[in-house]
């Protein structure tokens, strides 16, 4: 037996051994304040386990868990698996004759997309692809990974101009070294026929060779102009614009070499009859051998120990009898039931009462002392702030609410609103109504929101006064600073007449000067602006460049005869 997440003994157990030593070792914070002989009569005891053993309990099931986690193994065994997939080499015609736009948005487009649904619809082959003119350039050998293949089509540059010419004979060539180690040789072309009549060396080539050709015809039989990437279409020597039509001769080629010829469709029914009748006249071939491991689990042996400590552990909560749940209920009610008294010791029980009897009788400032003689707490703070407030005594009440923090939002709106009304009293009518808003908050009430509404109104009436008085100031100073500027322009005026006429001759000098200097340096930079404007044009479009796909390009015994520009 052994483990496979073995790393999750070291990571877990250390910790839960530390954790468990604290909780055993931990004192009870209740021993600070009560003896032995009454802490047994307080505590709930049980008569079949203590608290240490129950903590012991857990911390078994702890220690099982972690080991399930740890995922205990045996009879490991290696298991061997053998893939057996067909093998396909698809090549595409990249000749000019496939940027025709009788498909959308023309033929090279076209077949891209149908390689990629190819790849879509493909589940029992291993496929390898070349492209092709008048020569042929390698993209990628036989491969399962056809996560990659998408990447280098995506990335295939369609502007790339290729030799001209629809060279099949070095296709073929390339198909044969691909694969050589295989039994069944198929090629699939996505073309459009190129210029060729009589495919006979190639029909010969692939019968010596056993190469099966199918073809996916990749243009109409009305024929399309060719598009050049300047958006003029292409002429032939005599200025005519050529109209490059199916060459259905190729047809001869895929069913004399045992293969098939099919045109193309807007679906996939074109693709999938193609690879049907691949795998009907194919074998498998055997690919890669993986290794894959098996064992007989045994997690589920420690996690059920652990379950059955764990549900040990909680049936050990003790029961209590009539007499201790009555006290216990009693307790719980007479200490968080009353929110003033949450906080407070057993000798503050008569303070808190004088306090409130001496709030409830506008006795504040009695009412002030008692609560300072308590302990500080949210609700004692609480009610001494209300009382000062009642005193008149507006600032120490807002230090004291600013103070309080609390968990509850119904004390937390209480004191907003409170804090709202201090401020209000204390003419800080912008604290008023950030509070007033903060309170609304929490809780939508109908005082709060009349309180708001009073305290604006009284903020726009200051407002409106100031703006009055500030109206009146800033009229008679503006009175007194116009006549002085008067008084001011006058004399400057008096004094740049006289520095004009001084300086008319010297300016007049200087111009010509500088009209000759700004007219070089215009010149200059409009060179610069030139320049840096081509930069930045050759920046943007290396940019937007795809990374072209490597691509090796294949030698051929013979080279196309046909030598049409396109």
């Amino acid at each position: 037996m052994h483990f496979i997440y073995y790393k999750v003994l070291f990571l877990m157990l250390i910790p839960s051994f530390i954790l468990m030593y604290f909780i055993l070792t931990k004192h009870n914070k209740l021993e600070k304040y009560f003896s032995k002989n009454a802490l047994k009569k307080l505590s709930i005891s049980n008569q079949y386990f203590s608290n240490k053993s129950r903590n012991i309990t857990l911390f078994l099931s702890l220690i099982f868990m972690i080991i399930a986690l740890a995922r205990p193994v045996t009879h490991e065994k290696i298991n061997n698996s053998q893939t057996k997939l067909t093998p396909i080499i698809i090549a595409i015609d990249v000749s000019k004759s496939m940027k025709a736009v009788d498909l959308y948005p023309n033929r090279l487009e076209f077949a891209k997309k149908k390689l990629l649904n190819i790849l879509d619809n493909s589940k029992t082959q291993a496929i390898g692809l070349i492209l092709f003119a008048k020569s042929s350039f390698l993209l990628s050998a036989i491969t399962e990974d056809f996560n990659s293949l998408k990447i280098l089509i995506n990335n295939l540059d369609s502007g790339i101009n290729f030799d001209n010419g629809t060279n099949i004979y070095s296709t073929l060539e390339t198909t044969n070294k691909l694969l050589k180690n295989y039994s069944n040789k198929n090629l699939l072309l996505l073309t459009d026929g190129g210029d060729k009549e009589n495919f006979e060396e190639e029909i010969e080539f692939a019968l010596k060779n056993k190469i099966k050709i199918y073809t996916l015809a990749l243009a109409t039989k009305k024929g399309s102009a060719i598009k050049e990437e300047n958006g003029n279409f292409l002429t032939s020597k005599d200025g005519d614009i050529v109209n490059v039509k199916l060459n259905q001769n190729i047809k001869d080629l895929s069913l004399k070499t045992g293969g098939g010829y099919i045109e193309y469709s807007l679906n996939d029914s074109d693709i999938n009859q193609i690879l049907e009748d691949i795998n009907s006249k194919s074998n498998k071939e055997r690919f890669e051998d993986r290794k894959y491991k098996t064992y007989t689990e045994l997690f589920y042996y420690p996690l059920a120990i652990a379950i059955f400590l764990l549900l040990i552990a909680f049936s050990s909560i003790p029961n209590l009898n009539k007499t201790k749940l009555a006290i216990f209920i009693l307790f719980i009610n007479f200490n968080f039931t009353n929110s003033q008294l949450f906080a407070s010791s057993i000798l503050d029980f008569d303070t808190i009462k004088e306090a409130n009897k001496a709030y409830e009788n506008k006795e504040y400032k009695k009412a002030s002392k008692e609560f300072e003689k308590l302990d500080s707490n949210e609700f004692r703070d609480y009610d001494l702030a209300n009382s000062l407030y009642k005193e008149n005594k507006f600032k120490e009440a807002i230090e004291l609410y600013k103070n309080i923090k609390t968990s509850s939002n119904d004390l937390e709106f209480k004191k907003l609103h409170n804090l709202g009304n201090a401020y209000a009293k204390s003419n800080d009518l912008q604290n008023a109504i950030k509070n007033y808003e903060e309170a609304l908050k929490l809780k939508n009430d109908s005082k709060t929101k009349e309180n708001l509404e009073l305290v604006k109104k009284l903020q726009k009436n200051n407002q409106n006064q100031n703006n009055q008085n500030d109206n009146e100031e800033n009229k008679n100073q503006e009175n007194k600073n116009q006549d002085d500027k008067n008084n001011q322009e006058n004399k400057k005026q008096e004094d740049k007449n006289q520095k004009n006429n001084i300086n008319s001759n010297k300016k007049n000098k200087e111009e010509l000067k500088k009209d000759n200097e700004l007219n070089k340096n215009q010149q200059s930079e409009k060179k610069e602006e030139i320049s840096n404007f081509e930069e930045e044009k050759w920046i943007k479009e290396l940019e937007n460049q795809k990374t072209n796909s490597l691509l090796k390009k294949m030698e051929s015994s013979k080279e196309d005869s046909i030598s049409n520009p396109w």
